[in-house]
């Protein structure tokens, strides 16, 4: 799954898109294509959008959902902070947490 992720990242485009549907979850392929082309000048077709998305979708950072003939695209960040906590070292200088 790591691997997935690091190979969803390494890519400027893809990071734009995240960026997008950070600033606003719940997408249509047509809304993102138009964000990208205005915001950004991105000369992107829908098929690398779509493409794209689905390299997203395979890492877990982008969900799907369909309403009727409409397919909406939201934010997962559930496995970038599985990523984080992986190399989280405790702060030594914070006391630790006692269980009772």
């Amino acid at each position: 799954m790591a691997a997935d992720l690091f190979k969803a990242l390494a890519d400027p485009t893809r990071r734009t898109i995240l960026d997008e549907l950070t600033e606003r979850s719940g997408q249509t392929l047509f809304e993102i294509c138009s964000r990208l082309s205005m915001k950004h000048q991105l000369g992107i077709s829908r098929q690398g959008v779509s493409q794209h998305l689905a390299v997203l979708e395979a890492a877990g950072l982008v969900e799907t959902r369909r309403e009727g003939r409409y397919k909406f695209h939201d934010l997962n960040t559930a496995p970038l902070r599985q990523i984080a906590e992986r190399w989280l070292v405790p702060d030594p200088s914070e006391p630790e947490e006692s269980t009772p």
